[in-house]
């Protein structure tokens, strides 16, 4: 096995036992064993368990990312863009599950590379350019795109979030679109101004 070749190896065992373990439980031993090599071989490639977590997970944000970015960058009606947005994360989660797993655990403390919050913003920052230029064609606070872009993004990845373990019980489809239906429902009746009813006078 070559160089690169054993490099991919261990990264793909690495993230399978990142994904079923956590980093804090997975061990330089473990990723050694289970690719039939010797702990000195994994710190050549990456340092340590670190190292090849910080891989593991930039590869990860990437793919996610890209994903996301191409759908968002896609062109279409508002409602679409949300639409295929959503359908994108959850394609992620079940095509990647490995990924999204390690994605959504805290990092360990110190390490540099990005998290999944991180990752959030990110996405969060595109929507935002997006709904703005919708809400000044329809005349509404463009300042306050940021603030939609946020909830909306939050949403999305909360839910995605619980439907990695609830897979069984609703389809993929059937998610995303109860997902669109209240994105899309919420977006379409916005106040121009909105107050806080229950709180007035306070």
């Amino acid at each position: 096995m070559s160089g690169t070749e054993r490099r991919e190896q261990l990264i793909g065992v690495g993230r399978t036992i990142f994904a079923a373990r956590g980093f804090e439980a997975a061990t330089v031993e473990e990723i050694a064993a289970k690719a039939g090599v010797s702990k000195p071989v994994v710190y050549e490639h990456f340092g340590g368990k670190e190292g090849l977590y910080a891989v593991v997970v930039d590869r990860e944000m990437a793919t996610l990312l890209a994903a996301i970015t191409t759908v968002l960058t896609g062109g279409g009606s508002t409602r679409s863009v949300v639409e295929r947005g959503a359908l994108a994360l959850l394609d992620y989660v079940d095509t990647s599950t490995d990924g999204f797993r390690i994605l959504v655990r805290d990092s360990p403390a110190g390490l540099s590379t990005g998290t999944f919050a991180s990752l959030i913003g990110d996405i969060a920052t595109q929507v935002e350019a997006l709904l703005a230029a919708e809400f000044h064609r329809r005349r509404l606070d463009a300042k306050a795109a940021a603030i939609y872009a946020q909830m909306l993004v939050g949403m999305v990845a909360l839910t995605g979030q619980w439907w990695l373990d609830n897979r069984r019980r609703f389809r993929k489809t059937d998610v995303a679109a109860h997902l669109v239906n209240l994105a899309w429902n919420g977006l379409i009746a916005l106040e121009n101004k909105p107050t806080l009813r229950t709180t007035s006078g306070r």
